[in-house]
């Protein structure tokens, strides 16, 4: 049985039970409109549920009820006892249907025209007349309950029968009671679904979420003030665990299926495909994907908006489909995926694509580019263009699209949640959106920046690298153009935004500093730029708090929170911060080096992670390193004598060299990366710098010397990542373990 079936079987079930109680009372207030009202819309609502999910047995008893019901609820018939018996044998038949559902996934093929044709008798005014007793009304409710049927029909055999005969006696009553007691079942099936569910408001869950960001908070001033006194080692680290498995319990507590917004799309897909004559197949993926419920409901209009742009702007009308060679009917792709700490949600079609040439005229007529700077910009930048605001190249309005509005509202409400728009498209093949959104707002691993004497956090998912200048070489490295600062990184020339200038209001000054500096390459709205700080710390988890009106007006903060050591430290909005700084959309600022892509790929190559493991100096190739995670001690495992750890919903491998994990108190570095379509893990003690290095030959020879590069004038060995262990079979654990 799917999620949504089971949803159903649940929220059925509850509106049975209110039925029921309503039923009782009604029998003692005929009357009360309120109860009648309460009644119809229990029966109405799983019959309307029913249609959509292909219960045609359950929808034609519900109807068969509603039509009773409703005559009831108008006052054009009375609620007398026999009305009352026949809504209670109504009740019972919903039940049993719904237990076949829970136990067989489909509703079988029993009988209900007996039943049917009672509730059709039931609405004529003259099969109603005789006022019965209520007693004998509750002796009928009695007595169609099938677990009390079935006890009746036994106790009544085993009366009438002779002692002597035993055995027919019990099989007489088994053979009686064989429907009534799978009635029994089902109805014990339904019953156990409901009660394992429990629906809890979402501001309390809310206010527990809270309670765990607070938790984890003082988890991390625990953590930080014991690191050096060994007698809390143990009590820290299952402390840190209980508040590990808490966070993911709450977290999972409001977690959504997307299928809660995919499953209003295919109506949206109908209707508008109808409104524009197109023909469109619908296909669905992924629907048992989990997102946060604030999130669910933050990505509804976007994912509306892209799908009718695809319907409007993507997939042609039949004509043309069937000249350009394609099948009539179109194809529009709903995915939905988790992708380590996000969840991607995918809008695609085989339509006619996006036209660069199109885009790039519409952008010179608007006078977003010159013409000029239009040739030079890739097709990739261009596609771009079509998330400003009022960008369209419809060429006439219509009721569906053509005003520019939509794609701005689908870039806008996502970044609004720390997630990021992605598009791609092929001329006559189709196109993909590509919606990255964060599992959850409430807690986000960041980076800990120092500024001005105060720390700040940089939300992890926006940063692509770090980058260390000596006071020598920022003063070789940082060029300027006019008042610009640039660095050159990898083929191009990075802008860059110190940030304490930018806190203080300063305008950018040739540089004076005689001071190391940080450059946090951070990825804002698809544009690249640096952000100089003073210094670096730890990354950590970081627990979201809204801010106040007076430092959300600054424009510059997505909010605040509560450091490890306590420090209170806002939480910089990179997006915000590129466009005060005027890192636009517009090409010339984005200046282009003279370098060949070849060359810049062999750049890419030479660089490295440098890193320190265990008093000595490591590299690990820039283009392997997906990530680097700050990751508790008590979250590595071991399989035999090989550590692991569970991260993102896989097993990690674990590199550990220099024997940091038996050593660490509290925390390890991870730098994760990828080695022949596999994720490993290596520990390290510290992460140093990014920088590029050159491959030296071995003495007397012409070959290269494998395994060591030339970083910094020192001679560095390459973390071999193809040595790291592969992660053994649950078998192999076990075998292992039980030697």
């Amino acid at each position: 049985m799917d999620e949504l079936t089971r949803e159903f079987v649940i929220e059925s079930q509850e509106g049975l039970d209110r039925m029921e109680r309503c039923l009782t009372d009604l029998e003692s207030r005929p009357g009360d409109t309120a109860l009648l009202a309460d009644i119809f819309r229990s029966v109405h609502t799983i019959k309307g549920t029913t249609g959509f999910l292909g219960f045609k047995r359950l929808e034609k008893l519900a109807h068969a009820g509603e039509n009773l019901l409703g005559l009831l609820r108008d006052g054009k018939l009375a609620a007398k006892p026999r009305i009352i018996t026949g809504l209670l044998e109504l009740l019972d038949g919903l039940r049993s249907i719904l237990g076949k559902i829970e136990s067989d996934g489909d509703e079988g093929c029993g009988e209900d025209a007996e039943l049917i044709a009672k509730l059709e008798e039931l609405r004529e005014p003259d099969a109603v007349q005789q006022d019965e007793e209520p007693d004998v009304a509750l002796t009928s409710m009695q007595v169609q309950n099938p677990l009390l049927m079935a006890l009746a029909q036994e106790q009544k055999q085993v009366t009438a029968e002779p002692a002597v005969k035993p055995q027919p006696v019990v099989q007489t009553a088994t053979t009686k009671t064989s429907e009534s007691a799978k009635a029994v079942a089902a109805m014990t099936g339904v019953a156990s679904a409901a009660e394992s569910t429990l629906r809890v408001d979402i501001t309390l869950l809310n206010k527990m979420m809270n309670l765990v960001g607070e938790l984890v908070l003082t988890r991390n001033q625990v953590l930080q003030a014991t690191a050096s006194d060994p007698k809390m080692t143990l009590l820290t680290r299952r402390l840190d665990m209980v508040t590990a498995d808490l966070r993911e319990s709450v977290m999972k507590a409001r977690m959504q299926p997307v299928s809660n917004i995919f499953s209003k799309m295919p109506r949206i897909v109908r209707d508008v495909s109808q409104l524009l004559g197109r023909k469109v197949r619908l296909e669905i993926e992924g629907q048992e994907t989990e997102l946060d419920k604030s999130l669910i409901e933050a990505i509804k209009d976007p994912l509306t908006h892209a799908v009718r742009n695809s319907l409007d702007h993507g997939i042609e009308p039949p004509e043309i489909r069937v000249a350009a060679g394609k099948n009539a009917q179109g194809t529009l792709m709903l995915r939905a995926a988790q992708e380590g700490s996000h969840v991607v949600v995918e809008v695609g079609d085989d339509g006619a694509g996006i036209s660069a040439e199109k885009v790039r005229k519409k952008a010179i007529e608007r006078g977003l580019i010159t013409v000029e700077a239009a040739a030079q910009v890739p097709e990739r930048e261009l596609l771009n263009l079509i998330f400003l605001p009022g960008f369209s190249t419809a060429a006439a309005v219509t009721s569906v699209s053509g005003r520019g509005v939509g794609m701005d509202v689908v870039k806008t409400n996502v970044e609004k949640i720390g997630g990021k728009v992605e598009i791609e498209s092929r001329l006559g093949k189709g196109t993909t959106l590509r919606m990255r959104i964060p599992l959850t707002l409430a807690i986000i691993p960041a980076l800990i920046v120092r500024s001005l004497e105060k720390s700040f956090a940089v939300p992890q998912g926006a940063l692509l690298e770090l980058v260390h200048l000596t006071r020598e070489q920022a003063a070789e490295k940082i060029e300027w153009i006019e008042d610009a600062p640039l660095y050159r990184l990898r083929g191009q020339l990075l802008q860059l935004v110190f940030l304490d200038r930018m806190l203080t209001q300063h305008k950018s000054e040739r540089l004076r500093e005689d001071r190391d500096l940080f450059i946090a390459v951070l990825d804002a709205d698809g544009r690249r730029y640096g952000l100089v700080v003073d210094g670096l710390a730890d990354p950590e988890e970081i627990v979201v708090k809204p801010l106040s009106h007076v430092l959300k007006d600054i424009g510059l903060y997505s909010g605040a929170t509560v450091l490890g050591n306590g420090d209170l430290a806002l939480i910089l909005d990179p997006g915000a911060i590129g466009a005060r700084a005027g890192v636009s959309m517009r090409v010339e600022e984005q200046i282009k080096m003279e370098e060949t892509a070849v060359e810049v790929e062999e750049a890419q190559a030479n660089e490295y992670l440098l890193v320190e493991v265990a008093g000595r100096h490591a590299a690990v190739r820039l283009a392997d390193v997906i990530r680097i995670e700050q990751v508790p001690v008590s979250r590595i495992e071991y399989i035999g004598v090989r550590p692991v750890l569970h991260f993102d919903g896989q097993l990690l491998a674990i590199e550990d060299a220099g024997g940091l994990l038996a050593e660490a108190q509290t925390q390890v570095i991870i730098v994760v990366c990828r080695e022949a379509g596999r994720q490993v893990g290596v520990a390290v003690s510290h992460v140093l710098d990014v920088t590029a290095g050159s491959d030296l030959l071995e003495a007397g020879t012409a070959q290269t010397a494998s395994g060591v590069a030339l970083l910094k004038d020192r001679v560095t060995g390459i973390v071999d990542l193809s040595g790291v262990a592969v992660v053994p079979m649950p078998e192999t654990a076990c075998v292992e373990d039980a030697q």
